[in-house]
Parts: structure tokens; sequence; C-alpha cells
């Protein structure tokens, strides 16, 4: 193990010794107060509290997978509450997680005002995922904006890609974003209720509000012939996408579900091989989606899949 020699308190004044070193991923250790760390994350302060396994003279806490320097400058806002622009500029993206994971409210103000100044074209798909594992819901916010409003540039971008082939849940979040923005009709309402008692459509899920909102414009739209709309040309892949997994087409009311169903029954060429690929990937995201709810909302899921069931059909 080597040591840090510069502690992350330096200029503090007089400091008793540190009790605690904060062990990297590269090996190097930063000398701390266990009592500083403990007051300013409730995490660190449970795991300082937690009784060691082996007896040492050393105490230690391991902050692992962030590069030294991002932990020191972590540490180093845990005694003075202070980042500076070069510090975010650098190390934004791995204070934000370190932020989230220990639970310094503060610091993660910060980095999502930081890093929502530095988003372009280039780093907003990388950005959106952080955002979303890291709980950053005004950084999400901002960065769903940019994609909708540049959507032509991003769709080029190497991040795009790599989205499309790995988190296709992720793709249909911006593609439903990009269509509640884009779509300034309200009229649409549940299949099941007179237009007359519902002036919008469904408020209580988001995904219910902005497909109806996508179907609306979908019907109307007189580009839509030979791909002369993209919007209706993503409608089209959701229709598609929502065949494939439906798993009761008989009496599915979302449109042209069967219709894609018996199409797909009579065309298994080869070419089709990475759409049934995307298929299993959203059914199998889905899968995991559920088995990571806690009990009580498995159990609730048949009572809102019934009420989604009942969305599906639209007055168009």
């Amino acid at each position: 193990m080597r040591l840090k020699y510069t502690p992350p308190y330096a200029g503090a004044g007089d400091m008793p010794e540190p009790d605690v070193y904060v062990v990297t991923s590269a090996g190097l250790r930063i000398p701390a107060h266990s009592k500083i760390l403990a007051s300013a994350s409730p995490v660190l302060e449970s795991i300082i509290e937690r009784p060691q396994k082996h007896r040492s003279t050393e105490r230690k806490i391991s902050i692992s997978g962030v590069p030294y320097d991002a932990v020191y400058v972590f540490i180093q806002f845990l005694y003075f509450s202070k980042c500076s622009e070069e510090q975010m500029e650098k190390y934004g993206i791995h204070l934000l997680a370190l932020s989230h994971v220990y639970s310094v409210q503060h610091l993660k103000q910060i980095c999502t005002r930081g890093l929502a100044k530095r988003l372009n074209v280039e780093n907003v798909v990388d950005m959106l995922q952080l955002a979303r594992l890291c709980d950053a819901p005004d950084l999400y916010l901002k960065c769903m904006k940019l994609v909708s409003n540049k959507f032509k540039s991003v769709e080029e971008t190497e991040a795009w890609k790599f989205l499309q082939d790995h988190d296709p849940h992720l793709e249909l979040q911006i593609l439903q974003f990009i269509d509640e923005a884009e779509s300034g009709c309200t009229n649409v309402g549940p299949y099941d209720m007179d237009p007359n008692e519902h002036k919008g459509p469904c408020s209580k899920f988001s995904t219910c509000q902005g497909i109806q909102l996508l179907i609306k414009h979908f019907g109307g739209c007189k580009k839509r012939v030979n791909g002369g709309c993209s919007r209706c040309t993503r409608m089209w892949q959701l229709f598609k996408l929502h065949s494939s997994i439906c798993d009761q087409p008989d009496e599915c009311r979302v449109p042209l579900c069967r219709q894609f169903k018996l199409k797909a029954q009579q065309d298994r060429r080869g070419h089709d091989c990475r759409w049934r690929m995307l298929v299993r990937k959203v059914v199998s995201a889905k899968a995991m989606s559920s088995l990571s709810l806690p009990k009580r909302k498995r159990d609730d899921e048949p009572r809102v899949a019934l009420h989604r069931q009942g969305m599906r059909s639209f007055r168009l």
C-alpha cells in the first residue's frame, strides 16, 4: 500500500491524527477522520460503526471502481463542502456516482447542476444512463430534452448505437418522451370512456399518456404513407414490437396487433434476426424489472396490467 502524503484536509489548521484510511482501487490510501466522514455521509457512518471482522490497529474504508483522484476530491468535499469547476470538469461523473452511493445530497445537487451545464450531443446518452442509475431526475429531464431537440445528431453517435443494442427499454422511453414533447393534441382518451367525460389522456400512467398522444398523431398524419413521417415510423415500430411480445393477440385492443402477429408467422426470413433479438431483450428487461420489484408491488402488478390493458384501445 502507498500513502498519499498530502491529506484532503491540508490547510485546515491543526487537525488531530487521522484514525481511518480510505483505500482506493489503485492501492493508495487517503488518511481521514472518522467523525468528519460519518457526519457528512450516513452510509460512511454505518460503515465506520460496523464492527470489524479482524482486529487491527488501522481502520479502513474501501472505495473501489473509481479513480484515485476522484475519491480524493470526494473526501476533500466531505471536509470543506466545496468543489471547483476544474474538479467538476474532470471528475463530475465519478463524483455524482459517489455522492449517490454514499448519500451526500449537497454534492449530488452540485454534480447535477454542473453536469447539466456540460451536456452535449456526444455525451448526452451516457449522462442519461448515469442520471437514471443515480436517481438524478433533474439531470435526467435535461438529458431527455436535449435528446429530443437534437435527436437527428444524437442518432449518429456511437453511444446511441450502443444503447440500441444493449438497452432497448431506455430507447423506448426516449422515443416516448420525444413523441410527448412533439404532440400538442390531448383529445385522445381511454377506449372505454366517453370522450365528453375525458378531455385528455390518462394521467395515471405516463406510458399510457405518451402512447395515446402518439396514436392521435398517427391517426391523423397525412405524411405517414411511404415512411414520410419519422414519428409515424416510430409508432409503426412500437405497434410491431408490442405484437411481437403480446400473448393475447385475439383479445388485444392495441391497433394492428393481430395483423402484425399473422404477418410475422408468415415471414420467417433471416433478415429479421436483429428484430427478434430486440424483442428477446425487451422481454428479458421486463422480466428483470418485475423480479426487482418489492413483493407488495409484484402483488399489485396484475391489477396494474389489467388497467393498462384497458387503456390500449383508443378513440382516434
